[in-house]
């Protein structure tokens, strides 16, 4: 199975009202230190996979794509009942996803 097959299923896999790391999803894909290729197949795939549900390791919303604008991502994150800060932080520790 592919690197960019592995990541579109674990992003398929992040619970509702949930988010993980593009760093996490590397390590769990194969890649530990490829979080920036998860990024990168995310921007490909958002539309048909729950994308706005991981963020940076700091819990930051990080998106500078044309495509999928901060405030989108955090909408979609406060509909799924995420807080996020003004500075569009998360809480990692209450709303993280790391399932190793």
């Amino acid at each position: 199975m592919s690197f960019k097959v592995k990541v579109i299923n674990i992003v398929n896999q992040i619970p509702y009202a949930r988010v993980t790391t593009y760093g996490t999803i590397a390590t769990l894909a194969g890649i530990p230190r490829g979080g920036r290729l998860v990024g990168g197949i995310l921007h490909n795939f958002g539309e048909e996979i729950p994308w706005y549900r991981v963020v940076n390791r700091h819990g930051f919303i990080s998106t500078k794509c044309l495509d999928h604008f901060k405030k989108a991502q955090k909408a979609l994150l406060e509909q799924e009942g995420i807080e996020v800060s003004a500075d569009f932080m998360i809480d990692l520790d209450r709303y993280g996803w790391f399932p190793y």
